[in-house]
């Protein structure tokens, strides 16, 4: 695998795991009790985004080595994935 489509496969895995990580602990200002004016209740009350984002590349790099030892070590091939799924050699 070269670098290029490692990094690209790694991005692709972060960003999943971002929408994935996005809404955990999110308390609406609503639920909060303090709605800031102009803005909609539904809103996050604290965001807490630089966790999230630390939480998304940890969680995404751990992703990234199990898939990559699996692929580096042919632990899954593709005929492998063709019998799984019914599909004719």
């Amino acid at each position: 695998m070269s670098v290029t489509t490692a990094i690209a496969i790694y991005f692709l895995i972060w960003w999943i795991t971002l929408f994935a990580v996005l809404p955990f602990g999110v308390r609406s200002q609503e639920e909060g009790g303090a709605v800031a004016p102009g803005t909609d209740p539904g809103a996050p009350g604290i965001p807490r985004l630089w966790w999230k984002l630390l939480w998304t590349t940890i969680v995404s790099g751990v992703i990234f080595a199990i898939l990559y030892v699996v692929y580096t070590r042919k632990l899954i091939t593709l005929d492998d994935l063709m019998m799984l799924f019914g599909m004719p050699r």
